[in-house]
């Protein structure tokens, strides 16, 4: 890794403006979340970039990090993440720094909808640790831990992370539904494929595959149908109900829907399960093991896991 050359240069208080620049999108922001000037944060930076040779910062609108920069900022959330744990030892018996830490995830869309928040809920009030949550598809959140841009991420994706550890939550199931209006203007002579294929439905994202995926099973179709972009879990709910598109829901909140008539589960009435599993860094961090214990167990109480 580029960290290892470099470790012996780092000054962290400059790392830390490094950080917050990266966090808040803009030197200014992190100026008024670090308790200093704009000038003193861009001193800190360039004085950093010059001591290692490389930019660490990509100025704009919103500032990026190179890829230095990002591994920097990943080190240094291990490093705070070790030193809480040391707090009731610095600061004396009451353990208070005053230093509040903040987790960087990795989570997607349904699950902060569904069964997510009482996690973070749990740990929240366990820890008093702050969440920073990145959102994105689940087939794909686990790129952000790759990146060593978050430290532990819900992900769709089984295949081992180096560094880290996973464990297999349950599955989240989704449900194909419509309105009733949309069910008589597009659906009235039945579902099948032909009709299937002339109707509009939704997607998440351009990676989104799930109605594609009930489509293929259900019917053998490739779905050439029209999309709606929706990129909000809340946004395909809404929607659906107002008739705008079919389009798959996780299961735990279209039931009520679906109960009272405001939505139509579409035929065959398959249903399809997404495997989640939580992915986190191998670190001896308390945090991340009050983390690791309150996600397994708001997902064993929603998606039927056995963790």
């Amino acid at each position: 890794m580029l960290i290892k050359h470099y470790l012996f240069m780092l000054d962290y208080a400059s790392l830390a403006a490094v950080g917050a620049v990266i966090r808040e999108g803009s030197f200014e922001r992190a100026a008024a979340v670090l308790g200093m000037t704009a000038s003193a944060v861009s001193q800190r930076v360039r004085g950093l970039e010059e001591r290692l040779g490389a930019v660490l910062i990509v100025r704009g609108q919103p500032c990026l990090p190179t890829d230095l920069g990002r591994e920097l900022c990943a080190h240094l959330d291990r490093v705070q993440l070790l030193e809480v744990d040391l707090a009731p030892a610095l600061a004396g018996r009451d353990g208070k720094t005053g230093m509040p830490l903040t987790l960087r995830l990795a989570v997607n869309a349904d699950s902060l909808a569904t069964w997510f928040p009482q996690a973070a809920a749990a740990f929240g009030r366990e820890t008093g640790i702050l969440l920073d949550l990145i959102l994105d598809d689940e087939a794909h959140t686990a790129a952000r831990l790759r990146s060593g841009e978050v430290l532990a991420a819900v992900t769709a994706d089984p295949d081992p992370v180096q560094g880290c550890r996973t464990v297999a939550l349950g599955a989240l199931r989704y449900v194909a539904c419509a309105s009733p209006d949309f069910m008589s203007r597009h659906f009235g002579a039945g579902v099948d494929g032909a009709t299937l294929a002339k109707a509009p439905c939704m997607r998440f994202d351009r990676r989104d595959m799930l109605q594609a995926r009930w489509a293929g099973e259900a019917y053998g179709l490739g779905l050439p149908a029209r999309a709606n972009w929706v990129p909000s879990t809340q946004g395909f709910l809404d929607l659906a109900l107002a008739g705008l598109a079919w389009g798959l829901h996780p299961l735990e909140l279209a039931r009520p829907h679906i109960a009272a008539g405001r939505l139509i589960e579409l035929p065959p009435y398959l249903r399809l399960d997404v495997k989640l599993y939580w992915t986190v860094v191998r670190l001896h961090a308390a945090a991340l093991s009050h983390l690791t214990r309150a996600v397994c167990t708001a997902a064993s109480q929603s998606l039927g896991g056995d963790a």
